[in-house]
């Protein structure tokens, strides 16, 4: 006779699966798109929320930090207002639906909200929203299973998009709340877009989104990721990308805010001579706890990847980052490098670092750092001698330390934006 273990289910876990056992049926989509959604939740019913057993989430457990989930949130007021920046066209996902798209439409740039295409039986579109890799997470499986509405990005082969779309992801209402969105972002051959993507919440709000992108031939995706002190209280954010020929994909993600954050990368270099970039800074105070995990796999030869985060942990708080990069046998003469640096301003802060490669070429140029330092106090030393108080010359090198990262961002108004962002978090620390 053999034994049959049963996993017990988290309260979580059993409200996340009585959501979709009541709520699928009400969901937007296709047979093709019903079809996906439910593979999706088998995955998520079988694996459970993500925890310390699982490599890739062991030092994030998310199964002992969601306690309880919050209702899902409803319906968005029609009077939402989209208050649109000086030439960015912002895109208003409240509460996980689409608004409105308000600022000029640029040439060769389609918007669409996700509801409708799930509607429309476009079978290679769904087969393309809900991709592989990445599939088996369950995160990304439970937004797939769930996820009603989000936005559609398609910018048409050639087009040169100067001006950046922002994908706002707000809240309309003061309740603690739950929600779930999905992005899919097409890039075509030799186009180019900057896209921003920022998280705020007026209460407590877990949240769970998903970017699906495409970059294709010579095309060019700059993707900036933001959350200040205003972010969701959980935020699971995470993006598939796959980058074709001669194509680039440069990421930057600041995070300032939010108690538990989950910033999650798997990306597919499936073009030769295809190049991705994925860099980012981290300022953590209290009891914050951020965590950046990626996996980059090279499958064809000539491809580039880079990685560079720099963490700046004060207090209680706690920056992960896990980084892997797979080289497969055909990827010959890849060229990666991943880094990442953590600067602890306290004693109390903890950082895990774990770069890892995977190599299984013969003709390749990779190679990973870590470190974990304080401040230097010989530095400290030269600037407060010429009569730079203590606090402001701790500011001046946490500064230099994080420029170095966002000074990658090639859009100078989003670059100045960052160390705008920036200044003020070490002002508040500073007060």
């Amino acid at each position: 006779m053999t034994a049959r273990v049963a996993r017990i289910r988290t309260p979580a876990e059993t409200a996340l699966a009585e959501a979709y056992t009541q709520g699928h049926g009400a969901l937007p989509g296709s047979d093709s798109v019903r079809g996906h959604r439910a593979r999706a939740f088998d995955v998520f019913h079988e694996r459970g929320l993500p925890h310390r057993r699982i490599e890739a989430w062991h030092y994030t457990d998310l199964r002992g930090t969601l306690r309880e989930v919050y209702p899902r949130a409803g319906a968005t007021p029609s009077d939402f207002v989209n208050e649109a920046r000086d030439g960015v066209l912002r895109i208003l996902i409240a509460d996980g639906h689409f608004v409105s798209a308000s600022g000029v439409l640029p040439g060769g740039v389609t918007v669409t909200p996700l509801r409708d295409r799930l509607a429309s039986g476009d079978t290679a579109f769904s087969d393309r929203l809900f991709p592989k890799a990445g599939g088996e997470d369950a995160v990304i499986a439970y937004n797939g299973a769930m996820a009603a509405d989000g936005v559609v990005i398609e910018v048409a082969a050639g087009a040169k998009v100067e001006q950046p779309v922002e994908i706002s992801f707000v809240t309309s209402t003061g309740a603690a709340r739950s929600d779930l969105a999905r992005v899919f972002v097409c890039v075509g051959a030799r186009a180019s877009l900057t896209l921003v993507e920022s998280h705020q919440a007026s209460a407590p709000v877990q949240r769970n989104v998903v970017v699906v992108a495409e970059v294709g031939d010579s095309g060019r995706l700059d993707h900036i990721f933001e959350c200040d002190e205003k972010a969701p209280e959980l935020l699971l954010s995470s993006l598939v990308i796959d980058v074709a020929r001669h194509g680039t994909y440069e990421g930057f993600g600041l995070i300032a805010g939010g108690d538990t954050i989950r910033r999650q990368v798997y990306a597919i270099v499936s073009g030769e001579e295809a190049k991705v970039a994925f860099r980012g800074v981290s300022l953590l105070t209290g009891k914050r706890h951020a965590d950046t995990t990626l996996i980059v796999e090279h499958h064809v030869p000539n491809g580039t990847s880079r990685e560079l985060f720099k963490h700046i942990l004060a207090d209680d708080s706690t920056g992960v980052f896990q980084g892997k990069v797979v080289v497969h046998p055909a990827a010959q003469k890849t060229d990666g490098g991943m880094k990442s640096h953590a600067l602890m301003l306290t004693d109390g802060p903890a950082m895990y670092n774990k770069p890892e490669l995977e190599i299984f070429a013969d003709d390749v140029v990779c190679g990973h750092g870590a470190t974990v330092g304080q401040l230097d106090e010989n530095q400290l030393f030269y600037l407060m001698s010429r009569g730079i108080p203590r606090a402001e010359a701790e500011a001046l090198l946490i500064e230099a330390f994080a420029r170095e990262a966002i000074e990658f961002v090639v859009n100078e108004p989003l670059r100045e934006r960052l160390e705008n962002a920036l200044a003020a978090w070490l002002k508040r620390r500073t007060s």
